[in-house]
């Protein structure tokens, strides 16, 4: 059997000068959150633990959108909570990972980012984000609470920041998401891949024993209670999403209709 096209591998790499990018390349589904994909990422970063090459992973996707989260249709056909609670279970585990890893890591935001999709964004190291960029966690809309994008989003933004994005679902647009702390930097959409590179090579040109330290303590002094906060939003989403409002939710959001109202 041929090797899969490289223009239809779910995920590209491409290395350069102590820089890997990592490109989500599923630009038709809004490059979502599948297990496909998160298997992908998974192995991805797994892979860039050991390698001393890597100085800074830059975290960049094809098309008009960044992601879009989670791919509704398939959390609808796990039905069961056990097994939706697996799959919040997997992407909680690939999110920590990028905290994990020895090199900074940085989104590269050129579209929308919504629910799972702008957890990643706040999940990562550093995000430089297109002027063109929106953020939004709109499951309390459609009756599931995005309580895990809610872990790392609330460790970006101040608490009733945080709270606003959660409980309106409202979109964040690039200049208001800089000023509130979900990104670093917002550039003209013809910058954001040189501008992003320029940040790159900047943090590359630094000792990586003392960048990999530095990371590591960082985070260890200000997220002790992650791995739990996790755990706990991994379960409450996934009960959301099996209870009687997300699955009319589901099917509304999958049959584009209106939310529900009560």
């Amino acid at each position: 059997m041929s090797a899969v096209p490289k223009s239809q591998e779910i995920l590209l790499r491409e290395d350069s000068a102590g820089i890997c990018t990592l490109t989500m390349n599923r630009p038709q589904q809004m490059n979502l959150l599948t297990t496909e994909m998160l298997s992908a990422l998974q192995s991805a970063f797994d892979s860039l633990r050991n390698d001393s090459k890597v100085r800074v992973v830059i975290l960049a996707a094809a098309g008009k959108g960044f992601s879009a989260g989670h791919d509704l249709k398939e959390i609808r056909a796990l039905k069961e909570q056990p097994k939706i609670a697996g799959l919040f279970a997997q992407c909680s585990r690939m999110m920590q990972t990028i905290t994990a890893l020895p090199q900074p890591v940085i989104a590269r935001v050129q579209g929308v980012a919504a629910a799972a999709g702008c957890q990643l964004v706040a999940q990562c190291d550093l995000a430089v984000a297109s002027a063109e960029a929106k953020f939004t966690t709109p499951g309390v809309t459609w009756g599931f609470f995005c309580s895990t994008p809610g872990v790392a989003v609330g460790r970006n933004l101040l608490r009733k920041r945080a709270m606003e994005m959660l409980l309106t679902g409202d979109l964040v647009d690039a200049g208001k998401a800089l000023e509130w702390g979900l990104v670093n930097r917002v550039v003209p959409p013809e910058a954001l891949e040189s501008q992003t590179m320029l940040l790159g090579r900047q943090i590359a040109e630094k000792p990586p024993e003392t960048l990999a330290a530095g990371k590591r303590a960082f985070y260890q002094q200000m997220d002790l209670g992650t791995e739990r906060a996790y755990d706990l939003a991994s379960q409450v989403i996934a009960a959301s999403f099996a209870h009687a409002e997300g699955r009319e939710g589901m099917e509304a959001f999958i049959g584009k209709r209106p939310p529900p109202r009560k």
